[in-house]
């Protein structure tokens, strides 16, 4: 799970990146690291609410969500 101190991080370093000054290479390497982290609990999150969905056919019938691939 992503903290909201990790959060506030990866917007500073976005926001940095825009300036002129840049980021050094080491905020670019932590700034990699913080957007794989985020990316990686965004997924898991996704994944665990489509585990718990349900579709209902016309005639009132429930079904898991499948995954593919």
């Amino acid at each position: 799970m992503v903290t909201q101190e990790q959060i506030d991080r990866i917007n500073f370093l976005a926001r940095k990146s825009k300036t002129p000054e840049g980021l050094t290479d080491a905020e670019r390497d932590e700034q990699k690291l913080l957007r794989e982290l985020y990316i990686a609990s965004f997924r898991e999150s996704l994944v665990s609410q489509l585990e718990s969905t349900y579709i209902v056919d016309e005639h009132g019938n429930k079904r898991k969500v499948r995954r593919r691939g």
